[in-house]
């Protein structure tokens, strides 16, 4: 049974917080969106995005077309920031290792709802050339639909990974094709996600590739301090958005 903590997100919270992330999107931001018809009606789906700034998930939140419950690392629960969180549904995550984030991310996944994370873990370049193992853990336990989501302009090559972007600012995100992954008959667990982890992130990076492209807008070319890439890479609990 989910503690207090980590009961399930009441549905209504899209009602006023949607219309925020629009607001921060198109109104303090201009963000282009891309790619809307790749995303399922209904049933349940996985945003995973790349993550080069602290606005990522925001600008996420307000780009697509459903409701999502992103995952946030649990220092910024803290505050009003911490209130506006909890009452938006957003996810608290221990990134050290939090399986309870995980089971209750699945739970709302189970429930056909969506789930936001940026599996990258930390603000880097920005290319997913390495992600967490906690998004392949979700994709094969729940079935779901993953959605790859390429996020530009958030920063700029030159600008620190907390540099705010200035208001009005041109922002680009794109939802790509979408892919399920699924434990195949026979196989080991560990293979299972190693597997999967790897579709996730040849998908994810291979998007924001063609993102680039298509929008002429680069990547940060500094990439932020990353832990050991190993053990990332078996950590089931993954390392979730660290800001949201």
């Amino acid at each position: 049974m989910a503690t207090e903590q980590q009961r399930l997100p009441a549905s209504w919270n899209r009602f006023w917080s949607r219309p925020i992330g629009w607001f921060l999107g198109h109104v303090l931001y201009r963000t282009s969106v891309a790619g809307k018809s790749n995303i399922p009606a209904a049933g349940p789906v996985i945003f995973a995005a790349n993550h080069i700034s602290f606005l990522d998930g925001p600008v996420m939140y307000g780009a697509a077309p459903r409701p999502m419950h992103i995952m946030v690392k649990k220092e910024m629960f803290k505050g009003f920031l911490g209130r506006v969180l909890t009452a938006s549904g957003q996810i608290p995550v221990d990134r050290s290792g939090d399986r309870a984030a995980l089971h209750l991310g699945k739970e709302l996944l189970d429930g056909g709802r969506c789930v936001g994370i940026l599996p990258e873990g930390t603000r880097g370049t920005g290319a997913a050339e390495s992600i967490s193992s906690g998004v392949a853990w979700l994709a094969v336990n729940s079935g779901a639909t993953v959605i790859p989501v390429a996020i530009l302009g958030t920063r700029h090559p030159g600008e620190h990974r907390d540099h705010i972007p200035r208001l009005r600012r041109k922002l680009y995100v794109s939802f790509g094709e979408p892919l399920t992954v699924q434990r195949r008959k026979g196989e080991p667990g560990r293979v299972s996600m190693d597997r999967a982890a790897a579709a996730i992130r040849d998908a994810l990076a291979a998007h924001v590739q063609e993102a680039v492209r298509k929008t002429g807008q680069a990547l940060p070319r500094e990439a932020a301090p990353e832990p050991d890439q190993h053990h990332r890479h078996i950590e089931v609990a993954g390392t979730p958005a660290d800001h949201h």
